[in-house]
């Protein structure tokens, strides 16, 4: 029989070298490729996304470096106006009462706020060391009198001796002179005595006129002393019947003030009520360290209800014609060229214009050149803000 193990053997042989034999898939280089291309994808929309991402950053950050602001709508002042200038409020007559002699408080009578007449009695003091003089005084006048007396008769005697020769010339002018001494001894007594009297008339503190107490420094016991008129009164008394009140007017305005013209002031315990005073008098001059001129209203005040000492903002009205463009001074700027106002230009972009003052109303100003009612002024301009600068108009108010 022939051996199938040998006959077999060619056949082992060539399969052997089948199986170590490598041959590559039809389609790795398919997959090599599309894996490269998903990852060249996935890296390309990585970059393309921060990209974008930094992009929005950096217009995010633009957009955060313009600065916001506000425009003004701007009106002619061809109207009448008013000027507002702060006032101080004063008593018609104020009295702040000090002591006129040195003693201690014996008992005082009204406290701050009480109505008071005119002559009413406010404190007692009691002054020993005064009282002393008085009586020394006193005494002394007793005695100066005893001894013109005295004079008086020696002068009769000696005038009746005279006239009958008994008595030398020399002796009778002797005796009247005398009697001239002790007579003004008298008066000399006598005054001191009327002075000391006087002194002693001011232990009683009465008030000077018809009023409110509006201070009180003093308490039974308390050491007076006089000749401290630059200290705390004792007392204030306070007329409150009329007040005044103080207004500093820029010397722009200083011709347009006449007596008898009316203004309008409020007080801030009184919002919304508005009261009527008539310019009463002013200095006639002009400070030179403030530029302004004291004037004087008067304002009827038979209720107390306008209290001294009180801050009030006067209107004062202003005469039409004044012309000008009305410029609140939130929006003014102070630079070394000068007096400017910010605008917003064309592009948004900020344009800086000087400008010429016609008249300080305080609160606002009225600008003569450099402006125009078309100009988007700025209001309330940042320091930092400069000309070129671009800028994002968020709102538009009226100037008030």
């Amino acid at each position: 029989m022939p051996d199938k193990t040998h006959d077999n053997g060619p056949h082992d042989h060539g399969a052997g070298q089948d199986l170590l034999r490598h041959s590559e898939p039809r389609n790795l280089k398919t997959i090599g490729i599309v894996v490269l291309v998903a990852a060249l994808g996935v890296a390309g929309f990585g970059i393309a996304s921060r990209i974008i991402a930094d992009n929005r950053v950096e217009n995010w950050t633009g957009d955060q470096a313009v600065q916001s602001v506000q425009v003004l709508t701007l009106e002619s002042s061809k109207k009448g106006t008013t000027l507002a200038l702060p006032g101080e409020v004063q008593a018609f007559i104020n009295a702040p009462i000090y002591a006129q002699v040195t003693g201690y408080v014996k008992k005082w009578y009204v406290d701050i706020g009480a109505a008071v007449k005119q002559g009413q009695l406010l404190a007692e003091l009691n002054t020993p060391e005064l009282d002393g003089q008085l009586q020394q005084a006193q005494a002394n006048l007793l005695t100066a009198q005893a001894n013109q007396r005295l004079a008086t008769a020696t002068a009769h005697r000696w005038d009746a001796l005279f006239r009958q020769g008994a008595v030398s010339r020399q002796d009778f002018d002797e005796k009247q002179a005398d009697l001239a001494a002790k007579t003004a001894a008298v008066e000399a007594s006598r005054a001191v005595v009327y002075g000391l009297q006087g002194q002693a008339a001011f232990k009683r503190l009465v008030a000077p006129f018809s009023g409110t107490i509006t201070s009180r420094s003093v308490d039974i016991g308390n050491l007076v002393t006089v000749g401290n008129a630059s200290g705390t009164p004792l007392f204030t008394v306070a007329d409150r019947s009329k007040v005044r009140i103080y207004v500093r007017v820029p010397q722009t305005y200083a011709g347009i003030l006449h007596e008898g013209m009316t203004a309008e002031f409020t007080v801030p315990e009184y919002p919304g009520k508005v009261f009527t005073a008539h310019l009463a008098a002013n200095a006639d001059a002009v400070s030179s360290q403030s530029g302004t001129m004291l004037v004087q209203f008067l304002y009827d005040n038979p209720d107390g209800a306008i209290r001294p000492g009180a801050y009030a903002e006067v209107k004062i009205p202003l005469p039409a014609g004044s012309g000008g463009i009305r410029v609140p001074a939130t929006a003014l700027i102070f630079r070394d060229e000068g007096l400017m106002v910010a605008t917003v230009g064309p592009g948004n972009k900020v344009v800086m214009k000087p400008i010429k003052l016609r008249q300080d109303m305080g609160a606002a100003v009225l600008v003569a050149s450099g402006i125009s009612l078309d100009d988007k002024v700025i209001d309330n301009p940042p320091d930092s803000l400069q000309a070129g600068d671009q800028v994002r108009v968020t709102a538009r108010s009226s100037e008030s």
